[in-house]
């Protein structure tokens, strides 16, 4: 989700700098598809960013006098420039008075910068609903502040609830990634206290606070974290699952939007062979069961002993 929130805000700066610019543009300088750019056009109207289209392939333009400020500065940046009068004051007389009004000028600009966007950034969350765990009956939403130190690169201090061990903890994290899983969103963070890249769900945070530390990230690679990981949990296991699907069923499994790259082989009847190598079974093993009889495990041969024992046991509980 902060990849989408942060092609959002990219799409709202190129409309802003090319006036008309064509979604296919859009889509190849944001590196997505068509498709992906119209979604996000329709989620960007619903935030109220009064974007007009002329029509399909015509271009996008702002409606009015909406702009976001121009100087697109980390924090770092900022306080950089901010510095700028203190480190001149040696020689003050040589500075021309018009530089102070100038430097007064960008750094409101800065402010006003920052303040819209932080509109825009409240706008897009507040349209985004989470659900609430059962055992609570009110739910904190951290999702904005999570995003902002992610865009910030700033470390937050997080009261954490680990659920296998029922144990809460303070965590300091550089936050990464936030990524959306099954109706839920994790952060993907290097955790100080354990020295290394950890998830965390959002829903088990407790307190989120931004702290002034900036990060840069590490050596990462979100894309090698998350490989032969079905979804969340992950494994130290290379498991290669051959399934077969019903022809019934074959077409919606080639829609399915996956986060793993399966390899697909329709065969003559209509059925589909559905290739992919996991690092863990759980989570693969219940998107299996939601199909029922239209899903065959063919390989491994333990995998299909193992569902037919879950098969039983639920026979048991019913009989």
């Amino acid at each position: 989700m902060s990849d989408r929130l942060i092609r959002l805000i990219r799409i709202i700066n190129l409309i802003q700098s090319s006036p008309g610019i064509k979604s296919k543009e859009l889509a190849e300088r944001c590196e997505t598809t068509e498709r992906t750019i119209y979604r996000d056009l329709e989620m960007l109207s619903a935030a109220r960013v009064p974007i007009m289209s002329d029509g399909y392939g015509k271009g996008n333009r702002f409606v009015g006098n909406f702009s976001l400020y121009p100087l697109d500065w980390t924090e770092d940046e900022a306080v950089a420039f901010g510095m700028m009068p203190n480190i001149l004051d040696p020689i003050n007389h040589l500075i021309p008075p018009d530089f102070y009004s100038a430097y007064e000028k960008v750094m409101a600009t800065h402010q006003k910068e920052k303040s819209d966007m932080q509109d825009v950034l409240q706008k897009m969350v507040s349209i985004i609903q989470m659900g609430t765990p059962a055992f609570q009956e009110e739910q904190s939403n951290f999702l904005s502040p999570v995003i902002q130190a992610i865009m910030n690169s700033k470390s937050i201090k997080v009261v954490y609830h680990t659920q296998s061990r029922d144990v809460t903890t303070e965590r300091f994290l550089d936050p990464y990634y936030l990524i959306p899983r099954d109706h839920r969103f994790y952060l993907i963070a290097y955790c100080h206290e354990k020295e290394g890249i950890r998830t965390f769900r959002l829903s088990r945070m407790l307190e989120v606070k931004q702290t002034e530390e900036s990060f840069k990230k590490k050596d990462f690679n979100v894309k090698e974290y998350f490989r032969h990981t079905w979804s969340i949990i992950q494994g130290t296991d290379k498991i290669h699952f051959k399934v077969l699907f019903r022809p019934t069923i074959a077409r919606y499994i080639k829609e399915e939007e996956l986060f793993v790259t399966p390899k697909l082989t329709e065969r003559s009847d209509g059925s589909l062979l559905f290739e992919v190598t996991l690092n863990h079974d759980r989570e693969f093993l219940q998107w299996i069961m939601q199909y029922g009889t239209d899903a065959e495990i063919l390989e491994p041969v333990y995998y299909r002993e193992k569902m037919k024992q879950v098969l039983k046991d639920w026979l048991e509980i019913y009989q």
